[in-house]
């Protein structure tokens, strides 16, 4: 009872006085083109609490499990980097199709299915047929931002869900912790996006964790060289080597937080963590490699609220990668099938 008194404490405290709030007109500055075949009152007259619904299911998930913010954000965006957002990353594997989950990026790692299936079941029985899950579930990464001390952004909504998804795509679309600045930005800006948002979203790594896998290279035997990576500060280097022992790969699936500061907060300490060596992905540390990436990096690190600022616009422009509208796909009754 007590530790549920805590929770409830601490997640109307985050929802009230978040210091990060964007400006109105940021909101108003996207371009109504760029995002036209979407609104942001799409549901207000056939399902006009969806929001609230949406808020309240994340809320009771967090405060069940705190880590759920940061997975279903990572959820979003694992949906949206692969053939655009269309909920394709929660279809289960059928006899026609090999689905995304099990791709190599995402077996034994995305999470969060099931705090989606429970909003999806609410929102069903006060809104029929209505909502989608790719809306559903873009909803709930920007709430997960939000109830984390993160921005509040308005979500532009009326996406479909789609009828297919792809293992392969899967595997060669979403970036990896191992690949170059290069690859990676390559592969943002076949989506629309550019460096900028390369910058910007991996700021998302303000709040969750990582398996050992993931960074373990860095800690011992970096490239072969015999040595841990020179750009990880020695600092936080025996505590990550005690969290993945050399040599025992029982221990790969064990975590560590990406921002070891403010673990659970979304706020600009990634960057921070950065300037000083303590980045854990490769990928993080990297974007001090390139002058332009390492400048707005620098720039975060000293100005929480143009972070703010920025991590809500590129979430809306990702947001919109490759979206089904009206007829190009559906409305799934369960997110995890085709109807």
């Amino acid at each position: 009872e007590h530790k549920s008194s805590k929770y409830i404490i601490m997640a109307c405290k985050i929802s009230s006085v978040s210091y990060f709030t964007v400006p109105f007109f940021i909101l108003l500055s996207f371009s109504p083109l760029a995002f036209s075949q979407l609104d942001y009152n799409f549901y207000d007259y056939t399902c006009p609490d969806l929001e609230n619904t949406v808020k309240y299911g994340l809320w009771k998930a967090i405060m069940n499990d705190t880590r759920i913010a940061a997975s279903l954000l990572r959820l979003h965006f694992h949906d949206c980097i692969v053939d655009g957002c269309d909920a394709s990353i929660l279809l289960e594997d059928t006899a026609t199709f090999k689905g995304e989950k099990n791709a190599g990026p995402n077996r034994n790692s995305v999470r969060g299915f099931e705090v989606i299936d429970d909003i999806k079941a609410e929102v069903e029985k006060a809104c029929p047929s209505t909502v989608s899950c790719a809306d559903i579930l873009t909803l709930a990464a920007s709430q997960a931002v939000h109830l984390s001390g993160g921005p509040y952004w308005s979500v532009p909504l009326g996406r479909r869900d789609g009828r297919k998804a792809s293992q392969k795509a899967a595997n060669q679309q979403i970036p990896s912790p191992f690949e170059s600045l290069e690859n990676i930005t390559a592969k943002f800006t076949s989506k629309g996006l550019d460096l900028k948002d390369v910058v910007v979203l991996s700021g998302a790594h303000t709040i969750g964790f990582a398996q050992c896998f993931t960074f373990r290279r860095r800690l011992f035997n970096f490239k072969g060289s015999g040595n841990p990576d020179p750009l990880l500060d020695s600092s936080i280097l025996q505590t990550l080597q005690s969290i993945c022992p050399k040599g025992d790969a029982t221990k790969n699936v064990n975590i560590a937080p990406l921002d070891s500061i403010t673990i659970d907060k979304f706020d600009n300490v990634y960057y921070k963590n950065l300037m000083k060596k303590t980045g854990l992905l490769e990928s993080d540390q990297a974007l001090l490699g390139l002058p332009k990436a390492a400048s707005m990096v620098k720039d975060y690190s000293l100005n929480p609220y143009q972070f703010a600022d920025d991590f809500a616009a590129s979430m809306v422009k990702m947001g919109n990668i490759g979206i089904l509208t009206e007829e190009e796909g559906e409305i799934r009754n369960n997110c995890r099938f085709v109807n």
